[in-house]
């Protein structure tokens, strides 16, 4: 993709974003997407150790035992008028 642009289309490129941000802007732009990217990374590495840590194919949302399982599959759906009633 960037095999066709050498050094000066990559320089005038990099000036017009200069002009355009400014220096200083450009700075903090940096400085968001670098945390950004660093708070996305340990999240992720928590998500797979949380993963790690549950038995294959149990979920926190899921009850534990059939019994319960089955009360919640028993449970009617609520319907449009019952969620205008709670409101």
């Amino acid at each position: 993709m960037f095999g066709s642009l050498g050094v000066p289309e990559l320089l005038i490129i990099l000036a017009i974003v200069v002009v355009l941000f400014g220096a200083t802007r450009i700075g903090e732009i940096g400085k968001g997407m670098g945390r950004g990217i660093r708070e996305f990374r340990r999240e992720l590495r928590e998500g797979q150790a949380e993963d790690k840590k549950e038995p294959p194919g149990a979920r926190a949302d899921e009850p534990k035992d059939a019994a319960a399982a089955e009360d919640k599959a028993k449970e009617p759906a609520a319907t449009i008028d019952d969620k205008h009633q709670q409101h």
